[in-house]
């Protein structure tokens, strides 16, 4: 690991220039005193032998000395030292995704068989996954039944993202009860125009069929394509046959399931994501759903570049405040120890 010293840097180099004048000035400064110090003459120096030198004189070039070190250090100080603190990692301009995932007690279901992920968990766990993959992107998220509700606004911090995506539940009568895909989309919606960003995607994921709410699928989909917003409709649930589908809850807690026919409408997904030139894509179960973000990840191509960018610390006080103690110094024994011999 570097030292201190190693990582130092001096914004204002030129600064350096000036340092040949300050042994020029010091020696000037010097010989100007001595010269104006007065001489006492006399006809011959044996009177002199034996005579010792006082131990003030023997030290007055001390005063030159801290005098030399201060100017030094006041114009290392001005020179803008900056010790290296670390590398910031940045990236360029990404895309505006709003997750907009449906929270109704049908994602509860279990396309793949009892004692395997829910729909719910297979959802977040992949969403934590293509967060994972968009590093570059601010990236928010929208939840609804049979209303919509924000979770979290488009934000680069994807840590806080990923544990409020963790921590989502299935609809227990906070929302309204259904499912309103026109409602989740038409919120979604509202949320990403006021972005700046010169792409914005919506990621759709349902289980059913819209069945709630003021504002229509379609509706909602011609919104966004007047505000050039792409939406990918994902449908969640087994292609065929019945599934595992939560019915009722107990009083410990517990869901009780029974096996219902699979019900999505496909169509108006499709014509969703259609609309607004995005794709429809059904997901059978956690391993397509991770293949399509996959595929959903590739079409959206960041045209980003990672860059590493020094973090730097001012590092000029130490140097000015050494400097001016000297500065202190040196007057005070020339006005004390020092006083009368300069």
């Amino acid at each position: 690991m570097m030292n201190w010293w190693q990582t130092l840097i001096f914004a204002e180099q030129w600064v350096f220039w000036l340092f040949p004048i300050v042994p020029f000035f010091i020696i000037s400064t010097y010989y100007l005193a001595k010269k104006k110090r007065s001489a006492l003459k006399i006809s011959t120096l044996n009177y002199l032998h034996g005579i010792r030198i006082p131990t003030k004189v023997k030290w007055r070039p001390v005063l030159y000395c801290l005098r030399f070190l201060s100017l030094i250090l006041l114009l290392t100080a001005f020179a803008k030292p900056q010790s290296l603190r670390g590398y910031k990692v940045t990236y360029g301009e990404g895309i505006d995704i709003l997750l907009t995932i449906d929270i109704s007690t049908s994602m509860d279901a279990r396309d793949e068989g009892n004692g395997r992920p829910s729909r719910m968990e297979a959802a977040k766990a992949q969403a934590i996954n293509f967060v994972d993959e968009r590093p570059a992107d601010r990236i928010g998220m929208v939840v609804f039944s049979g209303e919509a509700f924000t979770i979290c606004p488009l934000t680069t911090d994807h840590e806080a993202l990923k544990l409020l995506i963790d921590n989502i539940e299935i609809n227990g009568g906070e929302l309204e009860q259904g499912t309103a895909i026109g409602m989740g989309l038409a919120k979604a919606v509202e949320r990403i125009i006021e972005s700046k960003a010169k792409s914005k995607v919506i990621i759709l994921l349902t289980d059913g069929e819209n069945g709630k709410g003021t504002i229509q699928p379609i509706e909602a989909a011609q919104m966004a394509k007047t505000f050039g917003v792409r939406i990918y409709t994902i449908g969640l649930s087994a292609t065929h046959g019945k599934v595992q589908t939560p019915v009722s809850q107990n009083p410990d807690g517990t869901i009780n399931y029974e096996f219902r026919d699979v019900a999505i409408d496909e169509s108006t997904l499709r014509e969703i994501a259609t609309t607004t030139g995005g794709r429809y894509f059904r997901a059978s179960d956690s391993k397509n759903l991770k293949r399509i973000y996959g595929e959903i990840n590739k079409l959206e191509k960041n045209k980003f570049e990672k860059k590493e960018i020094e973090q730097r610390k001012e590092e000029f006080l130490p140097f000015l405040l050494l400097g001016f103690l000297f500065i202190v110094l040196e007057f005070s024994l020339r006005y004390t120890f020092f006083n009368n011999l300069t």
